[in-house]
C-alpha cells in the first residue's frame, strides 16, 4: 500500500507540489488515494491526506472512516493530523518522518493525544528512506533550480 502512496507522491513531484502521497484502505481495496495539490490548486488545505480523506468519505457516503487505515509517505503535520482524528480513522500508517512539522510523534503527537476522543493505531517508518529520498531530491532539485 506504501508503494501505491509514493506513486502518488511522485504524480504530486511531477506536478512541482512537495511529493506526499496518501492512499485510503478499507477491507481489502483502495477506496481513495491523492497527492499533495497545494501549488496545482492554489489551496493550503490540499495535503494528500485530507484529499484523501475527502475522497473516501465521498466513496462512503460517511465522514467516519473507522474501519480504515490511511497510508502516507510523510508524517502528518497538525492539519493533516487534526484531520485523521475527527474522521476516526482506525490506523495511520506513514513513512518518513517529518522533524520540522510531524504531529504524529516527531514535533507533537496529535494523534494520539491523550486529551482527544479518538487515538488511532500508528504505525511509524514504512518504506523510511524511500519517502525520504523522494522528498529529500525534490527540494535539492529546488534549491538548485531556485
Amino acid at each position: 500500500m506504501m508503494r501505491e502512496a509514493l506513486a502518488a507522491a511522485r504524480d504530486a513531484a511531477r506536478h512541482g507540489d512537495v511529493p506526499v502521497g496518501a492512499l485510503v484502505m478499507s477491507g481489502g481495496d483502495a477506496i481513495a488515494v491523492a497527492s499533495n495539490r497545494t501549488l496545482r490548486d492554489q489551496d493550503p488545505t490540499a495535503h494528500a491526506e485530507v484529499l484523501a480523506l475527502r475522497e473516501a468519505a465521498r466513496a462512503r457516503h460517511s465522514w467516519r472512516l473507522d474501519d480504515c487505515t490511511l497510508y502516507v509517505t510523510l508524517e502528518p503535520c497538525a492539519m493533516c493530523a487534526g484531520a485523521i482524528v475527527l474522521s476516526r480513522v482506525r490506523m495511520l500508517v506513514f513513512g518518513a518522518w517529518d522533524e520540522k512539522a510531524g504531529m504524529a510523534g516527531s514535533v507533537g503527537d496529535i494523534v494520539r493525544h491523550p486529551r482527544l476522543n479518538h487515538r488511532p493505531e500508528v504505525v511509524a517508518g514504512v518504506l523510511a528512506e524511500e519517502c525520504a529520498m523522494l522528498l529529500k531530491g525534490f527540494f535539492a532539485e529546488m534549491r538548485s533550480e531556485g
